[in-house]
């Protein structure tokens, strides 16, 4: 990782907690579920993906990061209801107990509901933001997380357990449930560094993260057979005890892979259709495909 991108992730740490609450006088066990849960680890790839699109288009990353807080919010509440018992049922994340095992269902789950909220409130008012950009922003996200999005994407993963995917169907699964979040970070970002945004570019910006996004939920797979537990952070071998449909399981390691590399070359080719290769955004985007967790 360059200097620039520990730079950027350190910053981005700091903002989560500054936004997280600190405390509650009603539900003090609440707040230290919605805590451990964020800054508890994670490769921040989302919010990092925010603040790089931001500054890609020009605009300044301090305006950024509060939309790119909401992001991760989202994203740390997906993956507390993921590790639920009703859903793919694992004890461990980023090392650590996974929520319900160290809070308890219910706490678990309403942390995840808390960082949701919270997360829509924080674009409502994200600083130095025009109302129509915040206002379209709060419409791409719940677009993004809803039922044609991520928790979309999440009941197609648990109704499909057991079965076997065809390839479409599975890059259908997985643009929903994992490349729609990070699809929206790359729009937002661009969107809050430059309001008034052309639509081509819009669109460019969300082609190449919509394959960096498919390359990025490849990998996971391809690691989730190859990496153990400790690398990972999390079970390894889960998918297959799940008996889920994966790349690898379809594919193959060695071709998934491939795949990844393949869709990693036709994002750039967007991003610099765009205007816009190199620096950040494109590092993140190598980053997704060449990593070891």
């Amino acid at each position: 990782m360059t200097t620039d991108l520990r730079e950027l992730k350190a910053t981005i740490e700091d903002a989560l907690d500054h936004y997280l609450p600190a405390q509650s006088p009603i539900a003090e066990e609440l707040v230290d579920a919605m805590r451990y849960a964020t800054l508890s680890g994670g490769k921040r790839l989302r919010p990092m993906l925010v603040c790089a699109a931001c500054a890609a288009v020009g605009g300044h990353v301090e305006d950024a990061l509060a939309p790119a807080c909401a992001v991760e919010f989202v994203h740390a509440y997906s993956l507390i209801h993921d590790d639920l018992p009703a859903m793919d049922d694992d004890e461990l994340r980023h090392g650590l107990p996974s929520n319900h095992v160290k809070f308890g269902e219910a706490n678990a789950i309403l942390a995840g509901d808390a960082l949701q909220a919270l997360a829509f409130r924080m674009l409502a008012e994200a600083p130095n933001v025009p109302a129509p950009t915040r206002l379209r922003t709060i419409t791409l996200l719940a677009d993004a997380v809803g039922w044609q999005g991520m928790v979309g994407g999440q009941s197609f993963d648990l109704a499909a357990e057991a079965q076997r995917l065809e390839l479409d169907e599975l890059e259908a699964l997985h643009a929903a449930k994992t490349g729609a979040l990070i699809r929206v970070a790359v729009q937002i970002g661009a969107l809050v560094g430059k309001p008034d945004l052309s639509d081509e570019r819009f669109v460019l910006l969300g082609e190449f993260a919509g394959r960096v996004g498919q390359a990025f939920q490849i990998i996971d797979d391809v690691l989730d057979v190859t990496a153990n537990s400790d690398v990972l952070g999390k079970p390894a071998g889960s998918d297959v005890a799940a008996d889920k449909s994966t790349y690898p399981k379809l594919l193959g390691v060695d071709a998934s892979r491939d795949r990844a590399v393949h869709l990693l070359d036709d994002a750039l080719k967007f991003l610099k259709r765009a205007g816009l290769a190199g620096g950040m955004l494109e590092e993140l985007a190598r980053r997704s495909v060449e990593r070891e967790f």
